[in-house]
């Protein structure tokens, strides 16, 4: 489970003014409907992650507050001096806190404009010393979006005609993983005579969790493919973007489609 905070400066140039219908789910719904409306809802989130591989999720129960104190949190962590985060700039993928800045360019000749910090959230909570609120605001933003993000996958299992707690049993996400990244897309700072058709924020990839919670802070800049388009993903206030994950992908179809047998990906694309 990824838990992903989008700190975007200024929105990309060339990016597509479409949103075409990406789905909203209503969790409130989801969660306190009645038989019918629940039933509704339960085929349209099947639908959003068969068709689309991502939604938006509104009524959500995590506080605006919280989610823009997350926010704040992390701008901090980014305008640190470089010493205050040393230790974790060398970091390896399976260390608890990394902080970072781009990637390697040398891989397709793109320059990645962004800086980063990743924490694992649970089952411990890690993070850095400095700013001082990170700590607390973490560790309640994790909670949070944690209860959310089961909640989700619990009405997944039963779009996919299981019991709601399947998917979960399965994966035992009791103890599994939860990643929060912090994300911060700076102004592309192009000198005189550069060139910074480069620069992008991040490359075209899939996420290879189960599921991803991504918070915007209101600039447009994230850009979903759909149907062989680009989409902008044009955030509404409160609401997280969701993305289904490679894992999420092949546990349905293992789940869903035959339990013992291979399957056609094609057939549920998340």
């Amino acid at each position: 489970m990824h838990t992903q905070i989008m700190d975007m400066a200024s929105p990309p140039s060339g990016a597509s003014s479409e949103q075409d219908g990406i789905p909203v789910v209503d969790l409130a719904v989801l969660l306190n409907g009645d038989a019918g409306e629940r039933s509704q809802a339960i085929r349209h989130l099947g639908r959003a992650c068969q068709h689309w591989g991502f939604f938006m999720v509104t009524n959500h129960g995590v506080p605006e507050a919280l989610q823009s104190a997350m926010m704040d949190a992390c701008r901090e962590l980014f305008g640190l001096p470089p010493e205050e985060n040393a230790e974790f700039m060398d970091a390896g993928p399976m260390d608890p806190v990394r902080v970072g800045t781009g990637f390697n360019s040398a891989v397709d000749g793109a320059r990645y404009w962004r800086d980063y910090v990743k924490m694992f959230a649970h089952p411990e909570l890690h993070c850095p010393a400095k700013p001082d609120a990170l700590r607390g605001v973490a560790a309640e933003y994790a909670a949070r979006t944690r209860a959310l993000l089961l909640d989700l996958t619990a009405a997944i299992s039963e779009s996919l005609g299981l019991h709601a707690g399947r998917v979960a049993e399965r994966l035992d996400l009791g103890s599994c993983f939860q990643i929060l990244v912090g994300n911060h897309y700076p102004p592309c700072a192009a000198g005189p005579g550069d060139d910074d058709d480069g620069a992008v924020g991040l490359p075209a990839h899939s996420d290879h969790g189960l599921l991803t919670l991504l918070c915007q802070n209101g600039v447009d800049g994230l850009q979903v493919k759909h149907d062989g388009r680009w989409l902008l993903a044009k955030p509404i206030p409160g609401a997280f973007f969701v993305i289904a994950g490679d894992q999420l992908e092949v546990t349905a179809l293992l789940l869903h489609v035959h339990p013992s047998a291979h399957a056609d990906c094609e057939q549920w694309k998340v």
